[in-house]
């Protein structure tokens, strides 16, 4: 991805991972790696559990940033833009935890699960919304 390429879901398809922005009480960001899957509509998917940090602020402030980022790290590695994360329950659970499973069969089909069931954790999934 060059720097000057705007950050669509059609970019974000390649990614296996992006830097993830969630805004504190205070209004710093904080910046976690994520790994994202982009379905057929173009709606683009993450999960965490719910005791994680980036899980507690969105349900305070659902405004995000997300740039694209290194695999292993989740450094940044191009320009961020501006989004809006919604968690999703039912059919749009089911289906990002699908997606996400085919596209990282080994870590988000089975260590990320076990990892979570493992230490009492539910997963919750979202939908990022990224702003025109």
């Amino acid at each position: 991805m060059n720097a000057t390429d705007r950050l669509t879901p059609e970019l974000l398809r390649k990614q296996r991972t992006i830097a993830l922005e969630t805004r504190k009480r205070d209004g710093t960001w904080v910046t976690t790696p994520v790994s994202v899957v982009v379905d057929e509509d173009g709606r683009v998917y993450f999960r965490t559990y719910d005791a994680a940090g980036k899980h507690k602020r969105l349900r305070h402030d659902p405004h995000v940033r997300v740039a694209p980022a290194t695999r292993l790290r989740g450094r940044p590695t191009g320009p961020a833009v501006d989004g809006t994360a919604h968690l999703v329950t039912g059919a749009d659970e089911d289906r990002a935890r699908d997606l996400l499973a085919a596209k990282y069969a080994v870590l988000q089909r089975r260590l990320v699960p076990w990892m979570h069931r493992n230490r009492g954790w539910a997963t919750v999934h979202y939908e990022l919304s990224l702003d025109a």
